[in-house]
């Protein structure tokens, strides 16, 4: 803990300043919001939980209107105990003030903090405008309700010019210093988060957080300290925790991106402590931005940060790669394309026994050199220069893995996207990962959590070349075999790292075999009649739907292929749904550029995204069909705006004002882009799916039996006796149908409004075109129905 009291002196002498109107607030800690809000209503109440603190106090300082709160005497205010072990003081009479947690003795016990009139929770290191101990409106919503919207943060909206940053190989790049690759920011985001509102989502996905480190980092996705955020995303007077608090303010959830299975190649912090980055110096500067660690310095025998870096680059990054991977073995994993483990992968040692290299086998060793994406040894080896993998079989690192993550947890984070996920074996993630990231979650008091994987299946057949184990649904499932818990060592040794590695091996064959894989009914209807699905079996790990994104290049074949294949998936409801990624598009036209097979085709896929089973979500920009055509990411070997990555700010300058979702005013450029064909198009969906339970968690048929005469046809309905709701829909997209064997009553559609009177079990609906759709939602009695048209027209839904 830290000493205040030379501190609390300095403030306190500050203070006596400012009283003879010398010195005033400080700018930095005083937003625009909280000046204007200084003649609202005044009063701030906190309240504050810490098992460490029987008795907490509570340092006041730097208020609003006046400094009528500030504390007058060291170490501040004692707080007055409540229940449950929450700890309470009022602040009378202000609209802001700044505040530092402590001891009678001074030890500090929170960074210092700002809260403004209203009450307010703090605990594990989140605000919260609710008692965290209840259940919280936000955070208790199961997340198939919420739709995505998909930012990288870096290339969105730049809410901030002074930590615009570039990366060190910009120059490569060619990026100009009006568009660095670091540009956009979290402030950025919150400012704009109306506009996502206004869309109509109620989720946003951000690309990873944490501190990073490579040439090319502005994405996330190369991880120097996982423990901590990348200063570049962060304002003075504007955190992550402040983005997580203005996302959740607007009722939305946010998603962050993680990475489990690699770091980037200059080191970890825990892991392999290579450099300490020094953010008081030019970021964009290599050489002065990061310090060689002693560790680095000494193993190779260099006197100073200055020798290190007079050596080529290639030196330095084999020297990097010598004391994270050990890099001295020679590769001894010959397989070819599609085989399976050979037994003297058993016989012969894979870890790294050396005390100064790798020496706690925090990653796989130079041994797995051998990289085939399509086999197992995607699961071992580097799978590119600056994404080191780390060895996901070793408790150590699983330990640390959860740890740092559940503290993004305790910030507020509603769920994770994780990164390269078919680059980890299943039975770790099963085993050390899943249910620890669920339990911590749980713990922060948010019992809807959500997890889906990147587990990248670039292939147009259900199992990934053959392989099970390589196979985007064989993740969603927990391990049938009780074996393997037994088998598995949960300590940190090099005998039992060696150990977890080869039951991984035999796990594979045995669980690889795709004709012996389990199925599940928990997507599909019995008849037309919802059924309780059986989740005993999840593994928690949900999936990013690699196949209809692949197939996404026509709707009919991405939703053909979906129900011809959602058995496999433990439960396919689960799944996210997106056309195309800061990754890949669809197949075709080419999976290598983002989508450009035209707007009638983007609202034609956007329809059934937002109808059929699944969470639908969107990449940024896809609204106005931003950089059609570019090519998504080509590293730093072309200028970021000639590609799918390209700054999109200039789209939103203007202001926007969501009253609810779906609903806002605005001006300027902001107003044109949410007026375009497609923007419009997905507020209306976004609006038609937030309104009918059936289209958010429902089960789904297709069957003959119920529907006929549709190419993109089928009925959805979830029940939930607890909640009161039976939502009963009826799907068409891009063509009639007709509908069979369905309650009779009155039925309204959601897109026009049109009423429809059923009396014989059968309704139908005549061909309405391509990219325009009907859902004729049940409003009998006993059903939960809807008033009318939902939204207005768009330039496909009418």
């Amino acid at each position: 803990m830290t000493k205040i009291k030379k501190w609390c002196a300095l403030v306190l002498s500050v203070m006596l300043v400012a009283a003879m109107g010398i010195v005033s607030v400080n700018a930095a800690d005083v937003s625009t919001e909280e000046v204007a809000a200084s003649t609202a209503e005044t009063g701030i109440t906190i309240h504050y939980q810490n098992s460490e603190l029987a008795q907490p106090y509570v340092y006041l300082w730097n208020s609003l209107p006046t400094n009528s709160a500030m504390s007058d005497s060291y170490p501040g205010e004692k707080m007055n105990a409540g229940t449950n072990g929450w700890f309470t003081y009022v602040i009378n009479d202000v609209t802001a003030c700044n505040m530092i947690f402590t001891d009678k003795d001074g030890n500090q016990y929170s960074p210092e903090l700002r809260r403004t009139t209203g009450e307010w929770w703090y605990k594990n290191k989140r605000w919260t405008s609710y008692d965290p101990d209840q259940v919280d409106p936000v955070d208790s919503v199961d997340m198939r309700e919420e739709s995505i919207y998909f930012v990288m943060t870096t290339r969105f909206y730049d809410g901030d010019t002074g930590n615009n940053v570039h990366c060190w190989d910009d120059s490569q790049a060619n990026n100009p210093d009006s568009d660095p690759a670091w540009r956009g920011d979290f402030k950025g985001l919150a400012d704009k988060l109306d506009y996502i509102k206004a869309l109509g989502f109620t989720a946003i996905w951000v690309t990873p957080v944490v501190t990073n480190a490579s040439g090319y980092d502005y994405h996330g996705y190369h991880a120097m300290d996982f423990s901590t955020v990348d200063v570049r995303y962060e304002s003075d007077d504007f955190t992550y925790q402040d983005l997580i608090d203005a996302v959740h303010s607007k009722g939305m959830k946010i998603i962050q991106d993680v990475v489990f299975q690699h770091t980037g190649n200059f080191g970890e912090s825990y892991f392999c402590n290579l450099f300490e980055k020094d953010t008081t110096k030019d970021l964009s500067n290599l050489e002065e931005s990061m310090v060689p660690t002693d560790l680095l310095l000494d193993t190779f025998g260099l006197n100073s940060p200055e020798e290190y870096w007079a050596q080529k680059g290639a030196v330095q990054y084999s020297q990097r790669l010598m004391l994270m991977k050990n890099t001295s073995y020679p590769s001894d994993v010959g397989n070819s394309k599609g085989s399976l483990p050979d037994k003297k992968d058993y016989d012969s040692v894979k870890l790294s026994d050396s005390d100064k290299y790798n020496s706690n086998n925090y990653y796989h060793t130079g041994y797995f050199q051998s990289l085939n994406w399509d086999d197992w040894t995607c699961k071992f080896a580097q799978i590119a220069g600056d994404c080191v993998d780390l060895n996901t079989e070793n408790p150590a690192v699983a330990e640390h893995i959860v740890d740092v993550y559940s503290n993004y947890i305790n910030m507020g984070v509603d769920g994770f996207r994780v990164d390269t996920v078919r680059h980890i074996p299943r039975l770790s993630l099963n085993l050390m990962y899943n249910d620890q990231l669920y339990s911590a979650a749980k713990a922060s008091g948010n019992n809807n959590f959500l997890m889906f994987g990147e587990i990248c299946t670039r292939y147009t057949q259900i199992w990934y070349r053959g392989h099970a184990e390589e196979s985007t649904p064989y993740y969603t499932w927990k391990e049938s075999n009780s074996k393997w818990a037994d088998l598995w060592s949960y300590g940190s040794s090099f005998d039992d790292i060696n150990n977890n590695m080869n039951v991984v091996f035999d796990h594979y064959l045995e669980e690889d075999d795709t004709s012996d894989e389990p199925t599940s009914d928990n997507a599909f209807l019995n008849g037309i009649t919802y059924h309780t699905p059986d989740r005993s079996m999840a593994s928690g790990m949900e999936a990013i739907d690699f196949q209809m994104h692949r197939m996404f290049g026509s709707a009919s074949n991405a939703y053909n292929f979906a129900k011809s294949t959602d058995q496999y998936y433990n439960d396919a409801t689960y799944n996210v749904m997106y056309v195309d990624s800061h990754d890949y598009a669809p197949e075709q036209p080419d999976e290598k550029n983002r989508f450009a097979g035209g707007t009638q085709a983007w609202a034609e896929n956007l329809d059934l995204m937002f109808t059929f089973r699944g969470i639908p979500c969107v990449y940024y920009g896809s609204e106005v069909e931003f950089q059609k055509g570019a090519v998504i990411d080509v590293g730093p070997n072309a200028p970021l705006s000639t590609t799918g990555r390209a700054y999109f700010g200039d789209y939103l300058e203007g202001d926007v004002t969501a009253t609810d979702f779906s609903e806002y005013t605005a001006s300027g450029t902001v107003a044109e882009t949410l007026a375009s064909p497609l923007s419009v198009h997905l507020s209306k969906l976004n609006a038609i799916r937030r309104a009918i339970p059936a289209l958010q968690k429902g089960q789904y048929t297709a069957s003959s039996s119920y529907v006929t005469g549709g190419n993109m046809s089928y009925i959805r309905r979830y029940t939930s006796a607890e909640d009161g709701v039976d939502s009963l829909a009826l799907v068409t997209v891009s063509s009639g149908a007709t509908f069979k064997n369905i309650p009779n009553g009155r039925y309204v559609d959601a897109v026009t409004g049109d009423v429809q009177n059923v009396t014989n079990g059968t309704l139908t609906v005549s061909n309405i075109g391509k990219a325009n759709m009907r859902v004729y939602v049940c409003c009998a009695n006993g059903f939960t129905g809807i008033d009318g048209q939902i939204g207005g027209t768009s330039s496909f839904l009418k």
